[in-house]
C-alpha cells in the first residue's frame, strides 16, 4: 500500500509499506537536466544562486526540472537560455542519465553539454554567471565552493569522456 501526500506543485511525499509494520518514505519530484556550457575559449559557464536548504549561494551548471510534456533535450536548451542568456546553436549532446539520490528521490537526471553557444539575452533574475576554466572549477571543488554532488559527478564524467586530465 502506498500513500501519496501532495506537498506542492509536482512534489509528493510517498509513504510506502516496506516490511511488516515498516514504511519507506521518499520524495517524488520531476526529472531534472544539467547542461554543461563551454565557450570557444574552453571556459565553462557556471551559475550562482541562493540554495535555501543549505542557506548559501552555490556554483553549479545550468539545470532545472523537465516541464510536463517537455523532452529533456528541450529542457536543456531552455534552462541554458533562461539561466545564462546563452543559446546553444546546436542540439546539446547527451552525456549520461543518472539517479541523483535513489534512496530518497524517485527522479532521474539527464546531463548534456554544448560547446557551440552564443549570447542572446541576460541571465534570469537572481542568477549570476561566471566563466571558469577547468582548473578553476577543480579548485572550487577542492575548496567546497562548487559542491553540488551531481554537478561534480557530471563534470568529472565530461572530463573523462573528453580525455581531459583532472
Amino acid at each position: 500500500m502506498k500513500k501519496k501526500i501532495h506537498l506542492s506543485s509536482r512534489i509528493f511525499l510517498i509513504n510506502k509499506k516496506f516490511k511488516k509494520n515498516q514504511k519507506y518514505h521518499y520524495i517524488q519530484i520531476p526529472n531534472v537536466i544539467i547542461t554543461i556550457p563551454i565557450l570557444k575559449n574552453k571556459k565553462f559557464i557556471l551559475v550562482s544562486q541562493k540554495r535555501v536548504p543549505i542557506n548559501k549561494n552555490n556554483y553549479e551548471f545550468p539545470s532545472g526540472w523537465v516541464d510536463e510534456g517537455e523532452k529533456p533535450i528541450q529542457t536543456a536548451s531552455r534552462e541554458l537560455l533562461e539561466e545564462t542568456g546563452f543559446k546553444s546553436i546546436i542540439q546539446p549532446k547527451k552525456l549520461i542519465t543518472l539517479y541523483p539520490d535513489p534512496g530518497r528521490l524517485s527522479n532521474k537526471m539527464t546531463c548534456y553539454y554544448t560547446d557551440q553557444i552564443t549570447k542572446v539575452n541576460s541571465p534570469e533574475k537572481g542568477i549570476k554567471i561566471f566563466f571558469c576554466t577547468k582548473e578553476k572549477i577543480l579548485k572550487m571543488i577542492k575548496n567546497n565552493k562548487f559542491n553540488n554532488a551531481t554537478h561534480i559527478a557530471v563534470f568529472y564524467h565530461y572530463l573523462l569522456k573528453k580525455n581531459l586530465s583532472f
